[in-house]
């Protein structure tokens, strides 16, 4: 029984693909291991736009940044590199700041395409494999280090590190029990942070205290169905949405949690859906000259979709 009344339908539209000269044609570890059974010549995740329109995604099973045009026609390979890049945001200063499963906390050059490793290990313990990122208005990152965890073995953990003024500094676990930590987004007061845990099939909310610890931390939506949540972004009012992998949609609710929109993907997309729906809705950010259009990645199909909203997202630069 559903509290609240059901969610307005929205059907997005194919805003771009992946080209056929781009999508690889052999298996990789992550597609054995993620995959498995599956064919898998993309894994699209990350979108993010930079000041210009240009929307920037990671390739996760093959190691690939791809920057697509503001129209979507074109495709560019920012960088090929050995890892598997999982989240991706993009610095006030244009910088890449790139989630890698394999090697932690990366930054890429847009222009040259140059990984190098910002952080690698706490404590000289590596992480279980990190996956996505949020930064804050002050420049702290805060990410998810999610691996393989789950309901079996809650130990997913979500960090913080601080910006200083000579680059970044001590890193700070937040939780260590995490069920899947994936997609992270801090409301716009900043003073909570909202993080999918996704084999809970749920949003967590953290509370920053006035020390900027976290406190009485709780659930914010316990969703059903499908794999899981995954992305997450944040409007300008305070409403989340949610990407949902295995539901091929994304969810937007409102401030107080209540279920405002569903976000479907198209019919006939070639996915697995009963229509050919995508269903690997990975996630989603705001972009477009009003920021009310929704980007939605979907992973399946190497696909990235696009939907129309009411409201504005909450703006990602100052």
């Amino acid at each position: 029984m559903s509290l609240f009344p059901a969610p307005r339908d929205v059907t997005a539209d194919v805003f771009a693909r992946v080209p056929d000269s781009l999508r690889k044609r052999t298996s990789s570890a992550w597609a054995d291991a993620n995959r498995p059974g599956l064919s898998c010549d993309s894994f699209l995740e990350g979108p993010s736009f930079d000041r210009t329109g240009n929307l920037y995604l990671v390739d996760v099973a093959f190691g690939r940044i791809f920057r697509v045009s503001p129209d979507g026609a074109r495709w560019d390979v920012v960088t090929e590199y050995d890892g598997w890049p999982n989240g991706l945001k993009i610095h006030e200063d244009g910088r890449l700041f790139v989630t890698d499963y394999r090697r932690g906390l990366v930054i890429v050059d847009p222009k040259t395409g140059k990984v190098e490793d910002l952080i690698t290990h706490r404590f000289s313990e590596g992480f279980i494999g990190a996956n996505d990122l949020h930064f804050a208005s002050n420049g702290d990152i805060f990410f998810t280090d999610q691996g393989q965890t789950g309901l079996h073995d809650p130990r997913g953990r979500v960090y913080r590190m601080r910006a200083t003024e000579t680059g970044f500094g001590p890193l700070e676990l937040l939780i260590s029990n995490g069920p899947s930590p994936n997609g992270l987004v801090l409301s716009p007061d900043e003073r909570s942070l909202y993080v999918a845990m996704t084999r809970a099939n749920a949003v967590w909310r953290l509370p920053l205290m006035l020390d900027d610890s976290i406190s009485k931390v709780g659930m914010f939506v316990q969703m059903s169905g499908g794999t899981g949540p995954d992305g997450l972004a944040i409007d300008a009012t305070g409403g989340l949405v949610v990407a949902h992998v295995g539901m091929g949609a994304a969810w937007h609710f409102s401030p107080l949690g209540e279920p405002l929109h569903r976000i479907r993907s198209p019919a006939k997309l070639g996915g697995h859906g009963p229509n050919g729906e995508g269903l690997a809705t990975t996630n989603v950010a705001f972009g477009g000259e009003d920021r009310r259009t929704v980007y939605l990645t979907e992973s399946e199909t190497g696909t990235v979709l696009s939907a129309t909203l009411p409201v504005e997202g909450n703006p990602m630069f100052g």
